[in-house]
Order: structure tokens, then C-alpha cells, then sequence
């Protein structure tokens, strides 16, 4: 059942560059392999965190079918399809090749701004013609628009392959909204990795991480924790990450990550443009911080 295989921590998977910005498989297969063995539950492939915009299509492709190749079911995969053109996300939907690939995460149409009807609409287009379970993706401070509580649960409510969503608002009431009033077998996932912990003790069932690309073990482990209502023992694994998820962001994601990978070893600390890597400022306090959690 896909609601056993999303319950726990996802990671959204980054895309690891050389320094000539091609894409680098090699460490990409370093990467899932490290999650594989730390206790990840799932993987997110060509979600936000992957730097997606900037990947031509033919490099989506590619990615994908290297992650689900490495993986060999050993895990599920989520794959990342979405876009502000409903027709073009339907078309993908339509010839994509989904081999090895467990269900799809969907984000809300960015720039466009559509009001929660248009919302509505794009994501009934994508569940009468998606051939696998579909996540909605709310993320207002990316997108630009957020997804009320009555849009997710009206859509929870009358597409049976709509599985769950992942709550990256920011907004409690909203979140509580949606768990308290949700169909039975329908998830709530944290978008974030900083109220992961309180959003499980209100029924959240785990979270699709950034901060899990660099410690899969200790982060799933709080997860597994807070599932199981030891609350205690995963509120201690919380706070002791609070600091280094606030630097993961302060200058936007996946630069956050993205050093603190490259300073444990895994990657070249490259994006690609628009995004830049952090300053050496942070890059400093977070090498500090991850020397402390050593």
C-alpha cells in the first residue's frame, strides 16, 4: 500500500554538480547509497531540492532512470512532476515512463497565481490522468500561492488516487485543518524540516526532508521516534538540529545543503545558476556547527 511506503522520512534528493556544472552520477550514486544504508524510507527524485528548473528535460530523464537503476527497489521513489502549465504536465503524465517509480509529487502551479478553483482544476486534470498515486506539493513561499485547507480537502475527498500532501505553508491551523478533516487513508507530510517534530504529534505521518540528504540516520530516527510517541527522546533529536536547519535555508535551498554535503566529503559545492553557492560566511558557521554535531 503507498500509504506504508511514504510513512516515515523522505529525501528530497539534490542533484550534484562538477565544478563544469554537468550533472555528476557518480556522486549522485554515493548519495543514494548513503541513504539507503542510513535508514531513509523513500526518495524524492527531480523535486525542488534537485534544482530541477535548471535541468533540461533530457537531464530529468536521465536522473531519474539513474536513481531508480542504483535504488533497484530497495526503496520507493517519488518523482517529481509538475508545472504552471496544466496541459504540459498532463502531456508528461501521458508518455512518461514510470518504470520503478512509486508515485508522483505534484506542485502547485507557480507564477500564475490561480485562485483556488483554477487550483482545484489543475490538480483534477492531473488525478483523472496520472497512472500513479499523486502527493499535492503546497509551498506559498515558492510558488507564490497558497492551497487553503478546503482546496486540499475537497480534492482528498473526490480523487481516490490523490494519496497526500505534502504541507510546506508554514501555517499550523491550516495543517491542523487538514488532518483533523481529511479522509481516513489520506497523509499529511512536513515540507519542513524545522516543524517536522510537532507536526507528527498532530498527526503528520513523516516528512519529505532537505536536512536528510546529509544525516538520513539521525533525522529518520526522530521521525521513527515521534511516530512511535516517544516524544521525549525525539524532541532531544530536534533541538540539537534547530540551528543547522535555520543555516540550511538563510541563503535558500539547496545551497544550505549543498555545503554541508561538500563539507562532509560527498559533493563539489556547485549550482547552477540562478542559485549560487553560500557565502563564505555561512559556509563557515555551517562547518562549525556540523564539527559540533561530530
Amino acid at each position: 500500500m503507498i500509504n506504508n511506503k511514504l510513512t516515515g522520512m523522505g529525501v528530497a534528493l539534490i542533484t550534484p554538480f562538477k565544478t563544469d556544472e554537468s550533472i555528476d552520477f557518480d556522486a549522485l550514486a554515493r548519495i543514494v547509497e548513503y541513504q539507503i544504508k542510513s535508514g531513509t524510507d523513500y526518495l524524492v527524485v527531480c523535486g525542488t531540492t534537485a534544482e530541477t528548473p535548471t535541468l533540461t528535460e533530457q537531464e530529468k530523464d536521465d536522473v531519474t532512470r539513474f536513481v531508480v537503476n542504483c535504488v533497484a527497489g530497495r526503496l520507493p521513489v517519488v518523482l517529481g512532476v509538475g508545472g504552471n502549465h496544466t496541459k504540459a504536465v498532463v502531456e508528461k503524465l501521458q508518455t512518461a515512463d514510470f518504470t520503478g517509480i512509486d508515485a508522483i509529487l505534484s506542485v502547485t502551479p507557480y507564477y500564475n497565481k490561480p485562485s483556488q478553483e483554477g487550483l482545484y482544476q489543475h490538480y483534477a486534470a492531473i488525478a483523472k490522468t496520472s497512472p500513479l498515486p499523486v502527493i499535492l506539493y503546497n509551498v506559498p513561499g515558492r510558488s507564490g500561492v497558497n492551497m487553503l485547507a478546503s482546496t486540499t480537502l475537497r480534492l482528498a475527498s473526490e480523487f481516490q488516487n490523490i494519496c497526500a500532501i505534502k504541507e510546506a505553508s508554514g501555517i499550523f491551523s491550516q495543517i491542523d485543518d487538514i488532518i483533523k478533516n481529511k479522509p481516513a487513508d489520506f497523509m499529511v507530510i512536513s515540507g519542513d524540516d524545522g516543524i517536522t517534530f510537532p507536526l507528527i504529534t498532530l498527526g503528520a505521518i513523516g516528512v519529505i526532508s532537505v536536512i536528510g540528504n546529509a544525516f538520513p540516520r539521525e533525522f529518520s530516527r526522530m521521525v521513527r521516534l515521534a511516530l512511535e510517541g516517544d516524544y521525549d527522546s525525539a524532541r532531544k533529536i530536534h533541538h540539537r538540529f534547530t540551528e543547522l536547519i535555520e543555516l540550511l535555508f538563510v541563503e535558500g535551498n539547496p545551497a544550505g545543503v549543498k555545503s554541508m554535503l561538500a563539507v562532509m566529503g560527498f559533493i563539489e559545492n556547485t549550482l547552477r545558476l540562478p542559485l549560487v553557492p553560500n557565502t563564505i560566511k555561512t559556509y563557515e558557521k555551517i562547518r562549525l556547527v556540523l564539527n559540533q554535531l561530530n
